[in-house]
C-alpha cells in the first residue's frame, strides 16, 4: 500500500504518491516473531472480535480476557477469566477458562474450573475433576498434525483479501 508523501521539491503542486519503503529492523512496524523468550498477555478488560483473525504468538500466551478468532502460539494458557470461541493450536495447552470450537496441542490440560466445548485432537490430555468437558476427543496418530503453525505470512494471504 502506497502512502501520500510529500514531493522532493517539497512544493504543494508536486504531491505525489510513492511507495513506503519497508521498515528497517529494529522498527516498531518490523515483525518480531523471530523471539524466541517471553509471555504476551491478553488482559481482562480485553475483548478481540474479528472475522478471520488470528493472534499468533512465538512463545507463551496467557489469555485473561476475551478472543472471537483463532489463537496460535508454542504454549498457551487460558486464563479461569479468559475465554476463546475458535481453534486454538499450541505445542502445549492449558485451559483454566472456556473454550468453544476446537483444541489442536500435542499436549492438552484441562484445569477444574475450565468449561470446554470442543473438538480436541492431541497426544497428551490430562482432565482434572470439576472441569466441564463436552465435544469429541481424538488422539493424534501423526505428531506432526499437532505442530502449530507460527508463520504469520502464511495468515497474511488469508486475511488481505478482505482489507
Amino acid at each position: 500500500m502506497a502512502n501520500p508523501q510529500p514531493a522532493q521539491n517539497g512544493g504543494m503542486m508536486g504531491m505525489g504518491l510513492r511507495a513506503t519503503p519497508p521498515p528497517t529492523p529494529g522498527s516498531p512496524f518490523a515483525a518480531s516473531a523471530n523471539q524466541t523468550s517471553g509471555l504476551s498477555v491478553i488482559g481482562t478488560d480485553l475483548t478481540i472480535l474479528g472475522q478471520n483473525i488470528a493472534i499468533i504468538s512465538q512463545n507463551k500466551l496467557q489469555i485473561d480476557g476475551d478472543v472471537r478468532g483463532d489463537v496460535v502460539g508454542k504454549q498457551v494458557t487460558i486464563s479461569s477469566e479468559g475465554s476463546v470461541i475458535g481453534t486454538v493450536s499450541a505445542e502445549k495447552i492449558e485451559v483454566h477458562g472456556g473454550i468453544k470450537g476446537a483444541i489442536r496441542a500435542a499436549v492438552v490440560v484441562v484445569h477444574p474450573t475450565a468449561e470446554v466445548d470442543a473438538d480436541i485432537l492431541h497426544q497428551s490430555l490430562s482432565v482434572a475433576e470439576g472441569a466441564l468437558l463436552e465435544g469429541s476427543l481424538k488422539k493424534s496418530k501423526d505428531p506432526a498434525e499437532l505442530v502449530p503453525n507460527l508463520d504469520p505470512g502464511s495468515y497474511a494471504s488469508k486475511t488481505s483479501a478482505l482489507v
